[in-house]
């Protein structure tokens, strides 16, 4: 009875129309970047980048496929689709500044939720100091969809792209990964419990920080400010948004090279391994196949190791070798097994 009352309290979509909805939803975003001549409100966005060259990138989020909204609240939501996509231009060693957002939302969603989504959506953006410029809004049949598009720039000296690993190359993680995904498990793990005992309230203080990760993730803006502020441009980059695995084999697809990754250094966190061992998992297997770190995956000359080796957010985890030799993972007991690829697959 009182959840009928709650939901009489929200204000349906149809009752504001589109443009209504799309006035409410942005009426608290600001611009940020002089590169935004024209935001929302015309048929276009406007923008002016001089002389840099544009990077433009692409998510879509599918309800039931990339998130389950029974245990993730839309501010989280609308907060982890900008990073997604964020990651991706700091990925080319770029800035993002604007983005777009579309999103196909079902009646079952009120005015207040999009609210909530947008909340996210805006705190991103304020953190990384990106323009909202444009996007659409239209109805579902079935859940929520978001579609972000990131919009920056880079001079043309910097672009890192994922074909440059040369041989002889170290191969460098920012951060730690295979925290999300074990955060993915224990949340999907209450909420089976949930199913069964509504009345559960579950103690997740021991798993703060891989559901953290899994649930309002960060990109590594802080690693480009780095390499600027060090004058380093590495030779290949890729962000780990569908695991370790799968991110080494697209540089040495593209870069038509091979590796050496060392599983003694491969960065995870203290609160993972300890998870792993409550779910019965290996660490090397989450670590390579898990996803959704959106950590830094690079490489770089020799010459430039004294840049990093200080830092105590770079580790180096392997080299890049002969195309002959192949991907390979060096065990703990120094054997060379074969790298496949089992991170995310869309299809």
């Amino acid at each position: 009875m009182s959840q009928k009352n709650n939901n009489s309290q929200l204000t349906k979509l149809a009752d504001l129309g589109e443009f209504e909805v799309i006035n409410h939803i942005t009426k608290d975003f600001v611009i940020q970047n002089d590169s935004t001549i024209e935001g929302i409100g015309d048929d276009a966005a406007v923008l002016d980048f001089n002389n840099k060259q544009v990077v433009v990138s692409s998510d879509m989020l599918v309800e039931g496929i990339h998130f389950n909204l029974s245990y993730m609240p839309l501010k989280h939501l609308g907060y982890k689709s900008v990073i997604a996509n964020l990651s991706d231009i700091y990925s080319m060693n770029a800035n993002c500044t604007q983005i777009t957002v579309n999103i196909a939302v079902s009646n079952r969603f009120s005015l207040e939720s999009l609210d909530e989504l947008y909340f996210g959506i805006n705190a991103a953006c304020k953190k990384y100091g990106v323009d909202l410029v444009g996007g659409d809004t239209t109805s579902s049949n079935k859940g929520l969809i978001i579609s972000i598009t990131a919009i920056g720039s880079v001079d043309s000296k910097s672009v890192v792209k994922r074909s440059g690993a040369k041989i002889n190359d170290l191969i460098v993680l920012s951060g730690d990964i295979g925290s999300a995904y074990l955060g993915l498990q224990v949340l999907e793990r209450e909420k089976e419990v949930f199913k069964v005992n509504p009345r559960n309230q579950p103690d997740l203080s021991k798993y703060s920080y891989i559901i953290q990760r899994q649930l309002k993730p960060e990109a590594r803006k802080d690693v480009i400010g780095f390499f600027e502020s060090v004058k380093l441009t590495p030779t290949s980059m890729i962000d780990v948004s569908d695991g370790l695995s799968s991110e080494i084999m697209h540089i040495c697809l593209h870069s038509k090279v091979g590796c050496d990754i060392y599983e003694d250094k491969i960065p995870v966190s203290d609160e993972l391994m300890s998870s792993c061992e409550e779910f019965n998992l290996n660490s090397t297997t989450v670590a390579l196949s898990g996803g959704e770190d959106y950590e830094l995956l690079f490489t770089i000359n020799q010459e430039d190791y004294d840049k990093i080796k200080n830092s105590n957010d770079f580790t180096v985890i392997g080299h890049i070798t002969d195309l002959k030799k192949g991907n390979n993972l060096i065990t703990k007991a120094q054997q060379s097994i074969p790298i496949t690829s089992q991170g995310w697959k869309s299809f």
